[in-house]
């Protein structure tokens, strides 16, 4: 294993952060997997998932068994993960500009085609490298102004070469659940299966706030119907935002029970050699990211959940009440499709509007920016 220490710019004098990456196997040598956790840094199953990812693929690699290259990070926002008021961790937001951590990464897409455009042949690997290389040129022209910016440019340099990029996540309350591209779902249904995810949404673009998984995918498919009949460009790289449940869903168990299902996921794409173990049954169907369901509080209130995450509910279905201990008002929160309560949220005091739980549906209901804040 190799480990590189990425500085990241200061942001005050005195002060310097770094992304720690642990290299396995030998760059260049074959297909490339990346991994990292806790983007939201307050997010922290992953974390633990990472820790003993790191001890499996060290045993791997003295094993002989790494046949191309396994990039891990397991503390992938250092800025987000020291942001604390008064013991409560602000790991979503960067507080210098509230900007989402998991959001504005390249848009390598509009980056990236007229820019290759005379470089593409009808060699579609030839293509591949093609635009690899034009990625980590885009990425060297940029000129970073915040420490924000340079952390985005470290892990996009790190990722961007990558044939598979598993982004580590979790949820409020949840079950596990997984966003992936809809190009992608047939490379990334193995994974869902393995690690027993309830619901696997996908979408073809979720919004215009670039995520970083979309960042990584997205071009691949974009480029190639762009360059349909002229050039052939391959989907050389499938990516995924894995929700490792509910963010006190930390235990040795659930990492050590995480972390198989990933080694064997690197055994399944050929990552990792080795015997892969066969493919579970899938305990959920892929369904599309624009079906879910967002239930939102009416009126500020105590929660009372009525539902579980991964219960099964139908339209009509009671979910929770909101209840206003000033007045005998209740109100009644009831979901209007059938579905799977993948996620809810861990307060029980709720002000006007805020998000309750969403449940995963099979019909597109929602339309233009999927994402949430």
């Amino acid at each position: 294993m190799q480990q590189i220490h990425h500085p990241l710019l200061s942001p005050a004098l005195g002060t310097q952060r770094h992304i720690t990456s642990l290299h396995f196997g030998q760059a260049g040598s074959g297909r490339k997997a990346y991994i990292q956790s806790s983007l939201h840094a307050d997010e922290l199953p992953g974390m633990l998932t990472a820790h003993k990812l790191r001890g499996l693929l060290e045993a791997a690699e003295r094993r002989g068994e790494v046949t191309g290259e396994v990039v891990l990070v397991p503390v992938c926002n250092p800025i987000g993960l020291d942001q604390s008021l008064m013991h409560h961790q602000v790991g979503r937001f960067e507080l210098m500009g509230m900007e989402n951590f998991n959001r504005n990464y390249p848009d390598f897409f509009n980056l990236l085609k007229e820019r290759i455009a005379p470089l593409l042949t009808q060699d579609p690997q030839a293509n591949k490298r093609v635009v690899r290389k034009a990625m980590h040129e885009v990425l060297d022209e940029q000129t970073v102004m915040t420490e924000l910016e340079s952390q985005r440019k470290v892990l996009m340099h790190l990722s961007c070469d990558a044939d598979l990029v598993l982004d580590l996540h979790c949820d409020f309350e949840a079950v596990l659940h997984m966003y992936v591209e809809e190009p992608m779902l047939d490379r990334m249904a193995p994974l869902a299966r393995l690690l027993g995810a309830r619901a696997l949404l996908w979408a073809r673009g979720s919004g215009p706030s670039i995520s970083f998984d979309e960042a990584l995918s997205g071009p691949w498919w974009r480029l190639q119907e762009h360059f349909a009949g002229t050039a052939p460009i391959p989907l050389a790289c499938a990516s995924t935002t894995v929700e490792l449940r509910g963010q006190t869903d930390v235990s040795d168990a659930l990492a050590t029970q995480d972390a198989d299902a990933i080694m064997a996921f690197l055994r399944h794409a050929g990552i990792l050699a080795g015997q892969a173990p066969a493919l579970p049954e899938p305990l959920c169907e892929a369904t599309p990211l624009s079906g879910t369901e967002s239930l939102h509080a009416g009126h500020p209130g105590v929660v009372d959940f009525l539902v579980q995450p991964g219960d099964r509910v139908m339209a009509g279905q009671l979910m929770a009440r909101i209840v206003d201990p000033l007045t005998p008002r209740e109100t009644e929160i009831r979901s209007s499709i059938d579905g799977v309560v993948y996620a809810r949220h861990n307060l029980r005091w709720a002000t006007a509007g805020m998000e309750i739980c969403r449940v995963a549906g099979k019909q597109p209901i929602r339309f233009g920016n999927l994402l949430s804040p």
